[in-house]
């Protein structure tokens, strides 16, 4: 009883760690943190250019990060089916996980790409003088 509660607390601890780690994010224009909670709440009451160029700089920052994972699973998966007669047949093959962890970054930075575009052309002048 005491183990199972030991490693069920130990657990939580490290699952909050890892929440914590991931649900922040930094600006590359102002250097602010901001979580994903509040990059939902900034866009849903965003009504300033600067507040868009915030949210377009943040989208850009992510759409950069999913495009340097997407680099790296597409060389991991390149050398893994280069050398795939040298596996076990089992699958997923470490291939196969490599290319879906490679379609689903490019997948993530194009929606992000969108967002920034979305963002970006809303932070211009001309958008908020067009919109009254």
């Amino acid at each position: 009883m005491k183990r199972s509660l030991l490693a069920v607390s130990l657990l939580s601890l490290a699952l909050s760690g890892v929440g914590n780690a991931q649900g922040t994010a930094t600006s590359p224009e102002s250097g602010a943190t901001y979580t994903k909670a509040q990059v939902k709440q900034l866009a849903l009451n965003a009504h300033t250019p600067t507040q868009f160029s915030a949210l377009a700089g943040y989208f850009g920052e992510q759409r950069d990060k999913y495009l340097q994972k997407a680099a790296k699973e597409k060389k991991e998966w390149l050398e893994l089916s280069w050398n795939a007669g040298n596996t076990a047949a089992k699958y997923p093959k470490p291939a196969d996980s490599a290319r879906n962890a490679y379609e689903y970054y490019t997948q993530k930075a194009s929606e992000a790409g969108v967002l920034e575009a979305k963002f970006s052309h809303m932070a211009s002048p001309d958008t908020l003088v067009n919109a009254q």
